[in-house]
Protein backbone atom coordinates (compact mmCIF):
# COMPACT_ATOMS: atom_id res chain seq x y z
CA UNK A 1 0.00 0.00 0.00
CA UNK A 2 1.12 3.50 -0.82
CA UNK A 3 -1.12 5.61 1.39
CA UNK A 4 -1.54 9.31 0.81
CA UNK A 5 -3.66 11.92 2.56
CA UNK A 6 -4.69 14.83 0.38
CA UNK A 7 -7.39 17.45 0.14
CA UNK A 8 -10.64 16.26 -1.44
CA UNK A 9 -10.90 17.07 -5.15
CA UNK A 10 -13.42 16.41 -7.91
CA UNK A 11 -11.35 13.43 -9.06
CA UNK A 12 -12.03 11.47 -5.87
CA UNK A 13 -14.84 8.91 -6.10
CA UNK A 14 -17.13 10.09 -3.33
CA UNK A 15 -20.23 8.07 -4.27
CA UNK A 16 -18.40 4.74 -3.79
CA UNK A 17 -17.47 5.57 -0.18
CA UNK A 18 -19.59 3.87 2.49
CA UNK A 19 -18.62 3.79 6.15
CA UNK A 20 -21.94 2.42 7.38
CA UNK A 21 -23.00 5.58 9.24
CA UNK A 22 -25.63 7.32 7.13
CA UNK A 23 -24.89 10.77 8.53
CA UNK A 24 -21.18 10.50 7.66
CA UNK A 25 -21.83 8.93 4.24
CA UNK A 26 -24.42 11.56 3.28
CA UNK A 27 -22.13 14.38 4.39
CA UNK A 28 -19.24 13.05 2.31
CA UNK A 29 -21.38 12.38 -0.77
CA UNK A 30 -23.35 15.63 -0.76
CA UNK A 31 -21.83 18.31 1.49
CA UNK A 32 -18.04 17.99 1.89
CA UNK A 33 -17.20 19.70 -1.39
CA UNK A 34 -19.67 22.52 -0.78
CA UNK A 35 -18.31 23.14 2.72
CA UNK A 36 -14.81 23.42 1.30
CA UNK A 37 -15.94 25.92 -1.36
CA UNK A 38 -17.66 28.01 1.33
CA UNK A 39 -14.54 27.86 3.55
CA UNK A 40 -16.49 26.09 6.32
CA UNK A 41 -14.21 23.06 6.57
CA UNK A 42 -11.46 21.27 4.69
CA UNK A 43 -11.95 17.60 3.85
CA UNK A 44 -8.84 15.41 3.78
CA UNK A 45 -9.04 11.99 2.12
CA UNK A 46 -6.94 8.85 2.46
CA UNK A 47 -6.13 7.05 -0.78
CA UNK A 48 -3.88 4.24 -1.93
CA UNK A 49 -1.66 5.40 -4.79
CA UNK A 50 -0.70 1.79 -5.63
CA UNK A 51 -4.32 0.84 -6.26
CA UNK A 52 -6.92 3.34 -7.45
CA UNK A 53 -5.69 6.81 -6.43
CA UNK A 54 -9.22 8.22 -6.76
CA UNK A 55 -10.82 5.67 -4.43
CA UNK A 56 -11.36 7.15 -0.95
CA UNK A 57 -10.45 4.81 1.91
CA UNK A 58 -11.33 7.33 4.61
CA UNK A 59 -11.73 11.01 5.33
CA UNK A 60 -11.72 13.67 8.01
CA UNK A 61 -12.67 17.34 8.16
CA UNK A 62 -10.94 20.19 9.97
CA UNK A 63 -12.13 23.70 10.70
CA UNK A 64 -11.42 26.47 13.13
CA UNK A 65 -13.91 27.18 15.89
CA UNK A 66 -14.19 28.22 19.49
CA UNK A 67 -15.79 26.85 22.60
CA UNK A 68 -17.13 28.73 25.60
CA UNK A 69 -14.64 29.27 28.39
CA UNK A 70 -17.09 27.82 30.94
CA UNK A 71 -17.26 24.53 29.01
CA UNK A 72 -13.54 23.92 29.46
CA UNK A 73 -11.95 22.54 32.66
CA UNK A 74 -10.70 25.38 34.88
CA UNK A 75 -7.13 24.01 35.02
CA UNK A 76 -6.83 24.56 31.25
CA UNK A 77 -8.14 28.11 31.30
CA UNK A 78 -6.02 29.64 34.05
CA UNK A 79 -5.07 33.22 33.23
CA UNK A 80 -7.52 33.39 30.32
CA UNK A 81 -9.73 36.49 30.59
CA UNK A 82 -13.33 35.54 31.37
CA UNK A 83 -14.57 37.44 28.31
CA UNK A 84 -12.79 35.09 25.89
CA UNK A 85 -13.89 31.89 24.26
CA UNK A 86 -11.28 29.20 23.69
CA UNK A 87 -9.89 28.91 20.12
CA UNK A 88 -9.92 25.32 18.92
CA UNK A 89 -9.47 23.15 15.86
CA UNK A 90 -12.63 21.15 15.21
CA UNK A 91 -12.12 17.64 13.91
CA UNK A 92 -15.68 17.60 12.64
CA UNK A 93 -15.91 14.21 11.00
CA UNK A 94 -13.73 11.16 10.58
CA UNK A 95 -14.79 7.98 8.78
CA UNK A 96 -13.34 4.87 7.17
CA UNK A 97 -14.88 2.97 4.28
CA UNK A 98 -16.47 -0.29 5.53
CA UNK A 99 -14.03 -2.36 3.47
CA UNK A 100 -11.09 -0.69 5.22
CA UNK A 101 -12.30 -0.71 8.83
CA UNK A 102 -10.29 -2.63 11.40
CA UNK A 103 -6.96 -2.13 9.61
CA UNK A 104 -5.66 0.74 11.76
CA UNK A 105 -6.24 3.34 9.07
CA UNK A 106 -8.52 5.41 11.32
CA UNK A 107 -5.53 5.98 13.58
CA UNK A 108 -3.53 7.20 10.58
CA UNK A 109 -6.28 9.71 9.78
CA UNK A 110 -6.53 10.86 13.41
CA UNK A 111 -2.78 11.36 13.79
CA UNK A 112 -2.56 13.19 10.49
CA UNK A 113 -5.29 15.59 11.65
CA UNK A 114 -3.61 16.10 15.03
CA UNK A 115 -0.23 16.69 13.38
CA UNK A 116 -1.76 19.33 11.08
CA UNK A 117 -3.28 21.03 14.14
CA UNK A 118 0.12 21.13 15.87
CA UNK A 119 1.71 22.70 12.78
CA UNK A 120 -1.07 25.29 12.48
CA UNK A 121 -0.91 26.08 16.20
CA UNK A 122 2.40 27.86 15.52
CA UNK A 123 0.67 30.53 13.43
CA UNK A 124 -2.96 30.31 14.56
CA UNK A 125 -4.28 30.24 18.13
CA UNK A 126 -5.39 26.68 18.88
CA UNK A 127 -5.80 25.67 22.50
CA UNK A 128 -7.24 22.20 21.85
CA UNK A 129 -8.60 19.83 19.24
CA UNK A 130 -12.29 19.18 19.78
CA UNK A 131 -14.44 16.37 18.40
CA UNK A 132 -18.19 15.88 18.53
CA UNK A 133 -18.64 12.10 18.71
CA UNK A 134 -21.56 10.71 16.71
CA UNK A 135 -22.18 7.67 18.92
CA UNK A 136 -20.70 5.36 21.56
CA UNK A 137 -18.34 3.77 19.01
CA UNK A 138 -16.84 7.20 18.32
CA UNK A 139 -16.61 7.99 22.05
CA UNK A 140 -14.75 4.71 22.61
CA UNK A 141 -12.40 5.49 19.69
CA UNK A 142 -11.50 8.94 21.03
CA UNK A 143 -11.24 7.69 24.63
CA UNK A 144 -8.57 5.30 23.40
CA UNK A 145 -6.43 8.30 22.42
CA UNK A 146 -6.92 10.28 25.62
CA UNK A 147 -9.66 12.67 24.55
CA UNK A 148 -11.51 14.16 27.52
CA UNK A 149 -15.29 14.49 27.70
CA UNK A 150 -16.83 17.94 28.13
CA UNK A 151 -19.95 16.95 30.10
CA UNK A 152 -21.89 20.13 29.38
CA UNK A 153 -21.69 19.65 25.59
CA UNK A 154 -20.99 15.95 24.94
CA UNK A 155 -17.94 17.01 22.92
CA UNK A 156 -14.45 15.70 23.66
CA UNK A 157 -11.09 17.46 23.50
CA UNK A 158 -7.35 16.97 23.63
CA UNK A 159 -5.22 19.97 24.69
CA UNK A 160 -2.79 21.10 22.01
CA UNK A 161 0.07 20.91 24.53
CA UNK A 162 -0.70 17.22 25.09
CA UNK A 163 -0.73 16.62 21.34
CA UNK A 164 2.59 18.45 20.96
CA UNK A 165 4.14 16.15 23.56
CA UNK A 166 2.91 13.05 21.70
CA UNK A 167 3.57 13.95 18.08
CA UNK A 168 7.08 14.81 16.94
CA UNK A 169 7.31 18.16 15.23
CA UNK A 170 8.95 17.26 11.91
CA UNK A 171 8.77 20.84 10.68
CA UNK A 172 11.02 22.13 13.51
CA UNK A 173 13.30 19.12 13.21
CA UNK A 174 13.87 19.96 9.54
CA UNK A 175 14.62 23.60 10.37
CA UNK A 176 17.12 22.68 13.08
CA UNK A 177 19.17 20.38 10.82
Amino acid sequence: MNLKIEILSKEHKRKEFKCGKELLDDYFHKQAGQDAQKLLSVCHVLTDKDADATKVLGYYTLSSSSILLDDFPAELTKRVPKTYSIPIALLGRIAMDKREQGKGLGEILLFDALKKCVVHSKTLAIRAVVVDPLDQDAIDFYNGYGFILIPSTGKMFLPIETIKSLIPDEESEDTEK
